[in-house]
């Protein structure tokens, strides 16, 4: 989707001078709310840089990844800014396809962005993408049915306990479902909930000689208990909901519980955008065998790839749109609660958005503990909660959330899902060389 601006006649020939001179950058990024909200306040930085243009492709997820990939992998320049996560950025700073961004203004305050964030984005000490927002995991939960049903919630609450709420919550006839998860097949998807689901019961995706564990008893427990878990108590037709479907849902009162993204808690405590915003509660991403790798670390950036032939003008883009301005703008302009979170340190130290955000510390706790370097019970030899820091990944990760998606359809038992998935697996790791 590409935006269109219309400007007035007499307003285009007041600016034909600037725009003669004009640079035009294309910027690829994601349909989450907040590039929403970026996207809409094109105006405001073509105001402040009269002589960059800009230019949107806006994509749901999955084909957002292919897209970006596609492009990169081939050099073929087609966008000058590219909206990439904490998996992508490591594995193509080394491939030389980004362009580095180690000579930043002073006044952009890189110290400023929080260290996990900071680390994932970096590599051999170089940035190499600036975080537009990051995030963990967390449960959400209606206050307003719990109290009902006579529940309290723990301080750390367990799967074991979110089974059961659920089916204290799920109520079909009156359209409220106990619990949402996203069910839509994809690595960053599905896969990156399941991810935690199977670190937290002990498992993991590789042991330490790269051999895939993914028909181990650990990941069945999981599996297993997802799928019960959503055909019980989650809405029908979950395999088409990721994190944007069930955002609405849980937004829209349809959901008892939601373990997702902590990036969510600003829509669902804005009364504008959410139907329950008076009555949701959070709590820490639930724990079944272990506490390690229940929550995730994350965080979608915005990077400049080496093909783009206007590299500077796409660093001064991404520079303002990931700077401490640029989140006092959304704060003036959006409200408070709609500001990105997760990359500023200043974010969570400013009165007003600490007034807004009842979630702010606790989010923040969430990013700061989320440990990509030990995200398992057993020791592995890749770096990533939600996903592992190699270039298969991706392609396993897409095929495994494909095999889940289909169990969760019923389509297949779990044990063929999972028997399936390692052989996959399998082959992909033997043809990359990790083993013969």
């Amino acid at each position: 989707m590409r935006l269109q601006h219309k400007i007035p006649l007499a307003g285009a020939i007041a600016l034909a001078s600037v725009s003669a001179h004009a640079e035009t950058i294309t910027v690829a990024t994601v349909n989450n709310n907040d590039m929403i909200i970026m996207q809409g306040l094109t105006d405001e930085f073509e105001k402040a840089y009269p002589d960059i243009t800009l230019d949107w492709v806006v994509l749901e997820e999955n084909v957002l990844r292919q897209r970006m990939t596609t492009d990169i992998a081939t050099q073929g320049g087609q966008y000058d800014v590219m909206t990439i996560g904490t998996y992508e950025v490591p594995i193509w700073a080394e491939r030389g396809w980004l362009t580095p961004l180690d000579d930043l203004p002073e006044s952009y305050a890189k110290d400023d962005l929080l260290k996990p964030i900071r680390d994932a984005l970096s590599y051999k000490d170089t940035l190499y993408a600036l975080p537009f927002y990051g995030e963990s995991s967390m449960l959400y939960y209606r206050k307003d049915l719990f109290e009902q049903a006579g529940i309290t919630m723990p301080e750390q609450p367990t799967w074991q306990q979110v089974e059961k709420w659920a089916g204290q919550l799920n109520d079909p006839a009156n359209g409220v479902y106990g619990i949402c998860l996203r069910g839509k097949p994809g690595w960053g998807e599905n896969m990156a909930f399941l991810s935690t689901l199977v670190n937290t019961y002990g498992g993991r995706w590789f042991d330490e000689n790269w051999q895939p564990t993914i028909d181990s008893p650990a990941w069945n427990a999981a599996i297993s208990f997802y799928v019960e878990l959503m055909n019980q108590y989650g809405p029908p037709g979950a395999t088409s909901n990721g994190f944007n479907e069930n955002l609405a849902l849980f937004a829209g009162g349809k959901c008892g519980m939601w373990v997702d993204a902590t990036s969510a808690a600003g829509k669902l405590y804005d009364a504008e955008q959410s139907q329950v915003a008076d009555t949701v509660g959070f709590a820490p991403a639930p724990i079944a065998e272990t506490p390690k790798g229940a929550n995730w670390l994350w965080a979608w950036s915005l990077a400049v790839p080496s093909s783009s032939d206007a590299k500077q003008a796409a660093k001064t883009f991404i520079t303002w749109a990931t700077s401490e301005e640029y989140v006092n703008l959304v704060g003036q302009t959006e409200g408070w609660t709609n500001v990105p979170p997760g990359t500023r340190q200043s974010t969570y130290e400013n009165p007003e958005y600490q007034q807004a955000a009842p979630f702010a510390d606790f989010v923040l706790n969430a990013i700061q503990t989320a440990d990509p370097n030990d995200p398992s019970a057993k020791p592995v030899p890749y770096t990533g909660v939600q996903n592992v820091g190699i270039p298969e990944f991706q392609a396993i990760g897409t095929q495994v959330g494909q095999m889940i998606a289909a169990a969760l359809a019923e389509q297949r038992s779990v044990d063929q899902a999972l028997s399936a998935a390692q052989r996959a697996a399998e082959r992909t790791m033997r043809q990359a060389g990790y083993y013969q």
